[in-house]
């Protein structure tokens, strides 16, 4: 196909003005999110007449947003207005879904608000799993929805939905905004809500009368938010009874969540386990915090992790849970999950801590701050002499990492490994990159395989698993971080639910990368037919590869992208290396791999972590003699 030129890629002088940013950082890959103002005062702005969508955008402005995803319609049109004039960037999806998982990728990478707007009813209802997504894994994000004018809520006029009480349960917070006055007011606690704290989506509903109305804009507004002062630092007895028991334990862990990345508190976290030698589990939300290479870290813990790093916990005297939520992938059946641990747990999310597991030691505060107090408070208790050798721990876990490393075995039938696939093309792209994973056997092999060296370098839906996250998700993340390489490791079940937005990509000149793992089949449902369903494939037949239907190569070119395929192991080095040449255009590639290939280790879901297996028949062999 002939690539994209600069001049088919819909580029205008505004957009490319708003594009610029800078205050990019030097090092993009590894560089802290940024942190929002609690009171936003950037760009103070005297009182001027505009109408609320003009207010609505300036306030956009006001507060440094410099890209949204949405796609016009009705009720939301009055706002495209001024924004045509604005130095916001707006990107026009071809799905609100990939306008939702496009802001949340930007969050992620960026550490700023990722921002999507779309109109009433359909369109609102289309960012219900993105909102939902963004909830369970706390990302900072706003999504502006139009509503029907006011005086038609509640009549179920055309295009109306309660999109408010759709998303109670799946939101931080939301508004429905009454008039054009509270515009900036309402923007700014939205902002400040959906940055603090805990991340997570916070939802504006405007109806269109609203915006069309004459109103006042200045800025900055005041906040009214009377009760909501999360809980930064933590109280100094806790942190010094964790300090006395991590001083203690014999069997202790750093349990790390994804509450480590969203405080910026890797340095910290790298400093704490070195100075403790404490062994270190990082859940799939948390890949990157700590180096996967780094000597301490035992690989990722739950139903696909590591047997060291699930064993690890299973047998732990002392948990030190920083910033995670003892999710049932993690701890398995629960109530036999590490039977014989004291438990410290440190969230900036009150109600997360004894939520699923009783806690000896309840720490509230952000994880930064945690960790630089625990520091301080460890350093005091080793200053008195107060440590535990942690020789026989490590033996024992050195002898586990030795015996059950990651690893798979070759297909039979000579069909390419994706184990291998995704393997190579972590090593050949090198840890600056950001790798977004879609959810199944691809996602688990991406964070098995690929080495995470730096944080913010993993993005992918871990709380609510949503298919079709991947492409738009990398969409977002590249726009956020032009000058950083960004691969899409996507199946050929997910590539199928939004890659549309590849059309997105090609046209507004954002070159990301896709790595489709096409094994034929919805993979990771095939595995559990396999094991719990003999084998009876009931549904799990794509096509993609007996029919090539679609030919994701030829798709790719329609969608105006570059389209490659590799189906042997002597071509995946050469292929990658073609797509990391490109980069004035989004490429495809299309791994035809073997439909058999399982994830192991494995947990069974609703079993205890004691029943681990390393691959299918193969238990491990545990002395529970030596723990």
């Amino acid at each position: 196909m002939t690539r994209p030129t600069p001049e088919t890629l819909a580029h205008s002088a505004r957009r490319a003005r708003a594009a610029a940013d800078p205050t990019v950082d030097v090092d993009p890959a590894v560089a802290r999110p940024a942190a929002t103002p609690a009171v936003p005062a950037v760009r103070p702005s005297a009182p001027d007449q505009v109408t609320g969508a003009g207010s609505l955008v300036r306030s956009l402005e006001a507060l440094d947003v410099d890209v949204v995803f949405g796609i016009p319609g009705g009720a939301i049109l009055p706002a495209y207005d001024p924004l045509y004039d604005s130095t916001v960037r707006h990107i026009l999806v071809r799905h609100e879904q990939g306008a939702g998982h496009a802001a949340t990728g930007y969050a992620q990478a960026t550490g700023k608000v990722g921002v999507c707007i779309a109109t009433s009813g359909p369109g609102a209802t289309n960012l219900v799993t993105p909102i939902a997504d963004a909830y369970m894994d706390s990302v900072a994000m706003v999504a502006i929805t139009g509503q029907v004018a006011s005086p038609l809520i509640g009549t179920d006029g055309f295009q109306e939905a309660d999109i408010q009480g759709i998303t109670l349960p799946i939101t931080k917070h939301n508004f429905l905004v009454q008039n054009a006055e509270e515009i900036p007011q309402v923007l700014a606690e939205a902002f400040h809500l959906a940055s603090s704290g805990r991340p997570g989506p916070v939802l504006v509903d405007i109806p269109k009368d609203v915006l069309q109305a004459q109103t006042t804009f200045a800025w900055p507004p005041t906040l009214d938010l009377p009760g909501y002062r999360p809980t930064l630092h933590p109280h100094g007895k806790q942190i010094r009874e964790a300090a006395r028991l991590m001083a203690a334990a014999r069997r202790p862990v750093l349990y790390v969540g994804g509450g480590v990345l969203k405080a910026g508190a890797t340095d910290g976290l790298r400093r704490l386990a070195e100075l403790t030698g404490i062994p270190v589990v990082t859940t799939l939300m948390a890949l990157g915090a700590f180096p996967d290479s780094h000597q301490q870290h035992l690989g990722m813990p739950g139903m696909h992790g590591t047997v060291a790093a699930v064993y690890g916990l299973q047998k732990a005297d002392l948990i030190i849970a920083l910033g995670a939520r003892f999710d049932d992938r993690v701890t398995g059946k629960l109530d036999s999950f590490a039977p014989d641990a004291t438990v410290v747990h440190a969230d900036i999310d009150p109600a997360e801590i004894g939520k699923n597991r009783h806690v000896d030691v309840p720490i509230v505060g952000d994880a930064k701050h945690v960790i630089d107090e625990l520091i301080a408070a460890v350093t005091v208790e080793r200053s008195a002499g107060r440590s535990t050798d942690l020789g026989d721990w490590w033996t024992q876990l050195d002898d586990l990492r030795n015996r059950y490393p990651l690893g798979y075995d070759e297909p039979a039938d000579g069909t390419l490994s994706p184990q291998y696939v995704i393997k190579r093309l972590g090593e050949i792209v090198g840890p600056d990159a950001i790798f977004v994973a879609g959810v199944g056997q691809h996602q688990m092999w991406a964070s098995q395989f690929i080495s995470y060296e730096k944080p913010y370098t993993w993005l992918n839906s871990g709380g609510l698993g949503t298919m079709g996250y991947a492409v738009p998700a990398a969409m977002g993340a590249k726009v956020g971080k032009p000058d950083t390489v960004v691969w899409a490791v996507d199946g050929d079940g997910c590539f199928q639910m939004t890659n549309q937005e590849l059309a997105t990509c090609a046209l507004e000149g954002i070159p990301v990368k896709i790595a489709v793992i096409n094994n034929g089949n919805l993979g990771m449902v095939r595995q559990w037919q396999t094991l719990f369903y003999n084998e009876r494939y009931s549904n799990t037949d794509l096509g993609t590869h007996k029919h090539r239907i679609p030919d994701f190569v030829k798709l790719a070119e329609a969608l105006g992208c570059i389209g490659l395929r590799c189906e042997n192991a002597d071509d995946v080095d050469k292929t990658i290396a073609a797509a990391m040449e490109i980069n004035d255009a989004p490429v495809v590639i299309d791994f035809v791999v073997g439909k058999d290939a399982m994830v192991w280790p494995m947990v069974a879901a609703g079993t205890s972590n004691d029943e681990i297996m390393f691959a299918r028949g193969v238990r491990p062999v545990f002395d529970e003699d030596d723990i």
